[in-house]
């Protein structure tokens, strides 16, 4: 009996699977469509682990053909065409993944850094990250074992951070817009300021922040910024020089002297840029000349004075062996300290007043990322 209502339960089901496909052809081919699509996502993703990009791109588009709604074979081939370069075909494939998991972060905010880096298209950039800052996300918590709320904060940063970026990118694509350029420098400052409040200890926030106070010409948030961007990052020669090309112009030589060394020393042992290095000697140079004709013999003594000692200071965390400097983890803690101390942080504790305009820029060499 028992035998008899097994074999009659599996002629059941079988006549309801046969009932189901003579009826519902179509739901039944998607679903079959759909196993062999996973399978060739499957396929896409060990050849992508062994590096094998080209059969990685051709099993991950023959999977979509079957399964256009794997959002994460799409996001893949994404990045796939990025690697070639394809970057049109590369957001189109960014837009198919967030289309169908509207949620996918990552892939918001791989479209907007392609779309405005490698495409110009600022505005399909920023659309996305505004999307990012309105995403809300289940925050998911186990105590003492998991929790998103950081990785969901840190996306929230690094969206107002990339939308900075792309406002500012607008603005140095106007020439003789001066209110337009200011208004997206605005925009650019006000994405900046949120970035900072969540990446507190990001220096390229801070960094552009500041950048972004200077091109307005707010002299005294900018000098505050560059500070707070030294102290994030000292070894990072772009805010120490940046900081001595603004108080050049307010025309604090000496302290403008002393960034630019540290700038100087920076980019000599990063092996960056040679018409860069020049031109930062160049400007060195003619900071000094400045400094030299615009003082009296007693001052210039008292700056050498004030250098001797900083070298003698310096001196004391050496170690020599036969002869030689042996760097030690004094002498390294020592400089990056030097480094990281912001001797100019008084004066922009003070109101400072100015009439610099966006053009300054250019007139007093203020190094933009992404613009030489």
């Amino acid at each position: 009996m028992k035998k008899f209502f097994s074999i009659l339960f599996s002629l059941l089901i079988i006549a309801a699977i046969g009932a189901a496909i003579y009826f519902r052809p179509q739901f039944f081919q998607r679903q079959i469509d759909k196993i062999q699509g996973m399978y060739y996502v499957y396929k896409g993703d060990k050849y992508l682990k062994r590096q094998k990009l080209q059969k990685a791109i051709e099993y991950y588009n023959r999977a979509l053909e079957l399964y256009p709604g794997h959002y994460g074979a799409w996001y893949n081939l994404g990045n796939l065409y990025v690697v070639y370069e394809d970057y049109y075909s590369a957001v189109d494939a960014y837009e198919k993944a967030f289309e169908y998991n509207p949620k996918m972060i990552i892939a918001r905010m791989n479209y907007g850094i392609v779309s405005a880096e490698k495409l110009g298209d600022f505005d399909g950039a920023i659309n996305q990250y505004d999307e990012i800052i309105k995403t809300k996300r289940h925050l998911l918590s186990i105590p003492f074992v998991y929790s998103n709320r950081k990785s969901y904060k840190a996306n929230k940063g690094l969206a107002y951070y990339n939308k900075g970026v792309a406002y500012k990118q607008k603005s140095i694509y106007l020439n003789d817009e001066y209110e337009m350029r200011r208004q997206y420098l605005l925009k650019a400052l006000n994405a900046y300021k949120e970035a900072c409040k969540i990446l507190k200890k990001d220096y390229d926030a801070r960094y552009n922040l500041a950048l972004t106070y200077h091109l307005l010409g707010d002299y005294h948030d900018a000098g505050m910024a560059y500070c707070k961007a030294i102290e994030l990052a000292p070894m990072n020669y772009e805010a120490h020089y940046n900081l001595a090309i603004l108080l050049r112009h307010l025309k604090y030589y000496k302290e403008s002297l002393e960034e630019l060394e540290k700038a100087t020393t920076l980019i000599t042992n990063s092996g960056s840029n040679t018409n860069r290095q020049r031109y930062v000697f160049d400007v060195m140079n003619d900071v000094t000349r400045t400094i030299l004709a615009n003082s009296q013999n007693d001052i210039v003594d008292k700056i050498l004075d004030e250098d001797k000692e900083k070298s003698e200071e310096q001196t004391k965390t050496v170690t020599y062996v036969n002869g030689k400097i042996v760097l030690t983890q004094e002498l390294d803690d020592a400089i990056i300290k030097n480094f990281k101390v912001c001797g100019s942080k008084e004066i922009f504790e003070e109101e400072i007043d100015g009439d610099y305009n966006e053009y300054d820029d250019v007139r007093y060499g203020v190094h933009v990322p992404g613009v030489e």
